[in-house]
Order: C-alpha cells, then structure tokens, then sequence
C-alpha cells in the first residue's frame, strides 16, 4: 500500500494541481536535462553501441528482472526531448512492475532518482522519466498497439539480447 501512495505522490494527482505540475514539470525536466548536460555524465558516442553510464545500468537492471524484447532507441539525432529510450516488455503485470522497481532500486543505489513515473497502478505500460532517458515498460499487447519503435522510426535503433548485455562502466 506505501509503495502504490509513494507512486501515486510520484505521479502528481489531483485535477488542478497536475495542470500546475505539469507545467512546472515541464520546466523541470528542462532545467534538469541541461544540468545533467553539464555534469558530464558518461554517455556513449554517436554511432557507438557502448552502452555505459545511467543507459547502461537502466539496461542491466531491466534484464536481471528477465526483462524481454530490450531496445534502446538513440533519439540525439532527432527533435526529441529526450536522448535515449529505453524499450522493454515484462509477460505479466507483475513482472512489469518487477522490473521497473529493480530499475528504479538499482538507479536509486546509484544516487540517481526520476523526475516522474507514469503507470504504475495499471502496470500495462510504465514510464520513468530520467530526463536524458526515458524507460518504457510494457506488456506485450500495450507494446504492439502503441508500437513506440514504429513511431520514433527515424532513430538509430540497438536491440539488446541477454546473451550480449551492455559493457559495465
């Protein structure tokens, strides 16, 4: 129940105040995209498939929670407002929930917190926002229907199996 209000906190409910929050939000995510910018955080170069840093840690919490379907989309080169998403899907609600707590616990440890997290009382399709990345964790029918790949298709696309995960830092 703590977890379910701690989320809902996260999430900024209420009608009023969320129009109020999104706005500020807004603000935020921009304020924090730029000083993440210039804390020099470890990024990999355009066109590498190195994956290290926050991505990279993201990544490997997702599959130690057997997270499947694992693609990172590199969106630098397009007009987005994020860098990197990261893709994945969990074959039950429970299992998506699983992993986007083992994200967040494994990031959290590492000092770094969300801006917002979106979804996860119905925990079909939860996204954490990280300002530089975003993570989407879906069920398989959510993933096919909003089919996020199709849509951001002009961004370099990197799948990630559990056989080759992404290099340690």
């Amino acid at each position: 129940m703590a977890k379910t209000e701690n989320r809902r906190s996260a999430t900024g409910g209420g009608t009023r105040a969320a129009g109020k929050a999104r706005a500020t939000s807004t603000k935020e995510h921009a304020a924090g995209r730029k000083e993440h910018a210039a804390s020099g955080s470890k990024r990999a170069g355009s066109g590498s498939k190195q994956w290290t840093g926050e991505v990279g840690t993201a990544v490997r919490a997702a599959l130690d929670k057997k997270a499947s379907d694992v693609v990172i989309l590199d969106l630098r080169g397009t007009p987005a407002f994020t860098d990197f998403f990261v893709l994945c899907s969990g074959q039950s609600t429970r299992q998506v929930k699983a992993i986007v707590d083992g994200v967040e616990e494994t990031l959290r440890a590492e000092k770094i917190r969300p801006a917002h997290v979106e979804g996860y009382d119905r925990a079909e399709w939860i996204l954490m926002d990280y300002f530089t990345f975003i993570v989407h964790v879906f069920t398989p029918q959510t993933r096919a229907f909003y089919s996020l790949e199709r849509l951001w298709g002009n961004a370099e696309r990197i799948e990630v199996s559990e056989d080759s995960p992404p290099p340690s830092p």
